[in-house]
């Protein structure tokens, strides 16, 4: 193992909940940091979207890199802007499967 492994941010949908979770377990035992998104038990208010939406970001700045998962190529409108944040940032983005 490196002397720090690579840390990776998961970007996705929540309705992708399950997938994330395997591609966390997945890139877990092959010996990655991940940081994946914060998770609710059911819908939050307007404020809790915004800061874990703002959190998000600073995940990714913590980030060596992102997997976005799209089952489908599916992408919504939030992983659009998490996507882009990450290019403007520097950070290489990856997909699960192709947008």
């Amino acid at each position: 193992m490196p002397e720090r492994p690579e840390i990776v941010c998961i970007c996705g949908s929540a309705r992708f909940v399950a997938q994330m979770r395997a591609a966390n377990r997945e890139l877990t035992f092959a010996g990655v940091i991940v940081v994946a998104p914060g998770e609710a038990d059911g819908p939050g208010t307007d404020e809790q979207k915004t800061v874990l939406d703002a959190l998000h970001l600073h995940k990714i700045d913590l980030a060596d890199r992102v997997l976005v998962v799209n089952p489908g190529g599916y992408v919504g409108e939030s992983t659009s802007r998490e996507i882009a944040y990450a290019h403007a940032s520097g950070k290489p983005v990856s997909y699960t499967e192709p947008v």
